[in-house]
């Protein structure tokens, strides 16, 4: 499963865990397994205000995009996050949410 975090300012939390093609966020299971190689499933299909993008099946890995919460002084791999590539099951390890320190 490859995923691409859209940074955006807020102050709730996000958490995911995947199982095979299921991806949970926040607590909701997703089953992600019907869509076949090749197609595409709209971003409009699914009820999930994280999803940032339609989700596709390319040489068999998943791809979409989730949207990335962080506060107003977030570190820079939160506002500039790498590309998520899940190949285990499991809980997923986000950027954030720490803080950078005010320097006075």
């Amino acid at each position: 499963m490859h995923i691409t975090l859209t940074p955006m300012r807020r102050d709730d939390r996000l958490t995911l865990e995947r199982a095979g093609d299921t991806l949970t966020i926040n607590g909701v299971a997703y089953d992600l397994s019907a869509i076949p190689e090749g197609a595409t499933l709209p971003r409009a299909a699914v009820a999930c205000d994280w999803l940032a993008s339609d989700i596709t099946r390319t040489g068999g890995v998943l791809h979409l995009a989730l949207i990335l919460p962080h506060g107003p002084d977030a570190a820079q791999a939160t506002l500039f996050p790498a590309p998520l590539l899940l190949e285990a099951d499991g809980p997923v390890a986000l950027p954030g949410p720490e803080e950078v320190p005010d320097v006075d």
